[in-house]
């Protein structure tokens, strides 16, 4: 109460003084707000953030405003209230940058993008992804690459999540008018025939894309053991997309990467291919089975492991080759059985 009597003093206006005192009305916002918060009072402490925050931009002190901008979106996260959270974070990132101050708004768009990442996958790779540009313009490729990766792997692990969730819409907004259990039956039956090919393509071209992304700036830094595995991810995500003609482009354009070509990378994928086109399912489960790919990255080595020919998988069996016999010459094959109606019924 005393700060707050006291914030009325700062901000009135007289005869002999013209212009609110924010600078310490700001100070004295700041410390209701450390009150509130060590009371648990999280509603009241985020109004004094804002409030705080108001004052630093009357002030014209950007950082500082960005600050209390945040902090208020950290007494939102409290509240477990975490889309409004990451809204005012995302406006903190914004004044940072408007005051140069790029780092920090990268940290806070990090930040925002962890809070949001179980709840909101999509938005978390936005958010991911903008770092990533903070980071690329100030030229810190490698941090720059850290952030395209998360980006790139809840974009896979993303896929199935977003089906599920509209399905789930689905259901509970036409139940009132079918029955349930029909409605399960059917949206399952169907949406998992026709409609996950949709979300699966929608997800893995984003994913292609961001890998991509990821492989460029690591061939700039020159770590080029590290393209040869994104290059294995990129390779399953365009055969879960069902395109093998982009996995044996990527393949060969990765024949210009220094040490490529003759690594045990690049011969697995060649094997890999080569059993998808021959639609050889053992074998590509060979492949995906093996050390180099299951220590990748755990959504990637999931990748692998859920990988399926197309046309079921089932290897042609070669022809039978004629047996030779002792003398060295070919058996003939056994002659049909007698047909006891080959002369007819007369």
């Amino acid at each position: 109460m005393r700060a707050f009597c006291q914030l009325l003093v700062r901000l009135k206006t007289g005869f002999l003084k013209w212009k609110p005192d924010y600078d310490s009305a700001a100070s004295e916002y700041g410390k209701a707000a450390v009150a509130f918060k060590n009371a648990k009072q999280f509603e009241q402490a985020k109004d004094a953030c804002l409030r705080e925050a108001v004052a630093h931009e009357n002030n014209r002190a950007l950082f500082h405003a960005a600050k209390a901008y945040e902090q208020a979106g950290m007494m939102l996260k409290e509240m477990q209230k975490l889309p409004e959270a990451v809204q005012l974070i995302e406006k903190a990132s914004m004044m940072y940058l408007e005051n140069g101050t790029p780092d920090t708004a990268a940290m806070a768009l990090e930040r925002a993008g962890k809070l949001i990442e179980n709840i909101d996958p999509e938005k978390a790779v936005q958010l991911y992804q903008q770092t990533a540009n903070v980071f690329e313009n100030e030229e810190r490729l490698r941090q720059a690459v850290e952030l395209l990766g998360k980006a790139s792997r809840l974009l896979v692990r993303g896929r199935r999540q977003a089906l599920g969730d509209l399905k789930s819409v689905l259901v509970d907004a036409l139940v009132p008018c079918l029955k349930r259990t029909f409605l399960q039956v059917h949206l399952t039956y169907q949406w998992d025939l026709h409609s996950c090919a949709f979300w699966r393509i929608l997800r893995f071209d984003e994913a292609a894309l961001s890998i991509q992304k990821e492989k460029n700036i690591y061939k700039e830094i020159e770590n080029y053991p590290t393209c040869y595995k994104k290059t294995i991810a990129q390779v399953l995500v365009h055969l879960h997309r069902n395109d093998y003609v982009a996995a044996e482009r990527c393949v060969r354009e990765s024949y210009s990467i220094p040490g490529f070509n003759g690594s045990e990378d690049c011969a697995a994928l060649e094997q890999l291919l080569e059993g998808y086109d021959q639609q050889d399912q053992d074998q590509v489960s060979e492949v995906c089975n093996s050390p180099l790919f299951k220590y990748m990255d755990n959504d990637y080595a999931k990748l692998g492991l859920s990988l399926v020919v197309p046309g079921g998988g089932v290897k042609k069996k070669p022809a039978a080759t004629p047996q030779a016999t002792p003398e060295g010459t070919t058996a003939a094959p056994a002659e049909e059985e007698d047909d006891e109606y080959a002369g007819g019924l007369c």
